[in-house]
């Protein structure tokens, strides 16, 4: 399809002075609120100062397989102890940030709060964040949710980070392509084998040959909310090489960071 011609001038003008009125209006009838307290601030999708300080970026040096911060200097393509000793199904895992108590009012207040206007604040955070994943991927792929837990949520957290990320990135989003087809109790409270048998056979590929299709060879990018033991990522990973995926990586919001 052949892209549309840019507008003229004068009328591009007129289109960004529109976009301007059209965010003033915003802010007039819903004031900007920090993204984690709800104090105002002065942007919409924006931190306040508090907040702010209170978030740990994870940034290199880190695991070169699953992104674990090192709290030292290391080699390029160093891996952690973990890796080492049990390489993940999956390439390489990046997140945004540490879940811990400066991160953790964000990733719940989305998850469970209906804070879903912070996707589009989140999406400029993963696209920085897996810059090197996402400079051949070819689809992004968020966790699905059992058709039951979405039906009470509304909504799943980690479809609405891969259509923003998709949207700053420009890696389409296929919310679909990955199915829950077996209810699981809640990961919480289990250990990193209990969440591991927890998971197992809990996923599949949506049915049908376009669905293989759109796997086979491809280099994709599992996205999701928070990052635990890795044992969901683990397992969707698995499906996806079984269907004939080249490469998965997984990018995440936040993700624990076990010393």
């Amino acid at each position: 399809m052949q892209a549309p011609a840019p507008l003229p001038g004068p009328l591009a003008g007129i289109g960004r002075i529109a976009t301007g009125a059209a965010a003033l209006l915003l802010d007039a009838l819903l004031p900007p609120r920090c993204l984690s307290c709800g104090e105002a601030v002065d942007r919409q999708g924006g931190l306040c100062a508090a907040c702010w300080v209170k978030l740990t970026f994870i940034a290199p040096p880190l695991c070169a397989c699953c992104g674990l911060p090192f709290e030292y200097e290391a080699q390029e393509g160093a891996l952690c102890g973990a890796c080492l000793a049990a390489p993940p199904p999956f390439a390489r895992a990046r997140a945004v940030l540490a879940y811990d108590d400066g991160s953790r009012p964000l990733v719940l207040g989305f998850k469970h709060g209906d804070r879903i206007h912070a996707a589009k604040s989140y999406g400029v955070w993963l696209a920085r964040a897996g810059k090197e994943l996402l400079a051949d991927a070819d689809r992004l792929l968020p966790v699905p949710l059992h058709r039951g837990r979405l039906f009470r949520r509304r909504y799943n957290q980690a479809a609405l980070l891969a259509q923003a990320l998709s949207r700053h990135s420009g890696v389409p989003a296929t919310p679909d392509l990955l199915q829950r087809h077996r209810s699981t109790p809640t990961q919480g409270g289990l250990d990193r084998q209990g969440r591991h048998r927890n998971v197992k056979g809990a996923f599949r590929l949506r049915p049908g040959q376009s669905a293989k299709e759109q796997v086979t060879g491809q280099r994709l990018v599992l996205i999701d909310d928070v990052m635990t033991t890795g044992a969901t990522l683990a397992e969707c990973t698995r499906v996806l090489l079984r269907a004939g995926a080249a490469r998965v990586d997984v990018l995440t919001l936040a993700r624990v960071v076990h010393r």
